[in-house]
């Protein structure tokens, strides 16, 4: 596992196995032939992450927001074979963490990614998640 997926990896179980927010097109890069049950993106006001966990299964999104004005906004997930999920519509302002649950038995045949759908901004996304 690469220090990044460590460090992300570690910053999220100190966090209560949360993770931040980042947009559809900025993605971290991680080591080939790594999978990874959390990816997390940085966005220009904050972070966007998916954790793909287990007992019970369930997928978690999470934005953290660190700068800019409050948002409206909806957190939700996307899978390689096509399914989208979103969550209900949350008001974010800077420093407050939001997350969306959804407690499913996910497919590991497909990867994941976690959505931010910010009214007036447009949808961003984290990189894969595997399983």
């Amino acid at each position: 596992m690469s220090r990044r997926s460590t460090a992300t990896v570690a910053a999220c179980v100190a966090a209560g196995s949360t993770l931040m927010i980042a947009p559809a097109h900025a993605s971290e890069t991680k080591d080939a032939g790594i999978q990874a049950r959390v990816e997390c993106t940085r966005l220009s006001n904050g972070q966007l992450c998916i954790s793909l966990n287990t007992s019970p299964s369930r997928i978690e999104v999470f934005y953290t927001k660190s700068g800019g004005s409050k948002i409206s906004a909806q957190l939700g997930h996307r899978s390689s074979g096509g399914d989208t999920r979103w969550g209900p519509t949350k008001s974010i302002s800077t420093g407050e963490r939001a997350n969306t649950t959804w407690t499913v038995s996910y497919r590991c045949d497909v990867d994941w990614k976690g959505l931010i759908k910010v009214s007036g901004q447009g949808t961003f996304e984290t990189p894969w998640a595997t399983c």
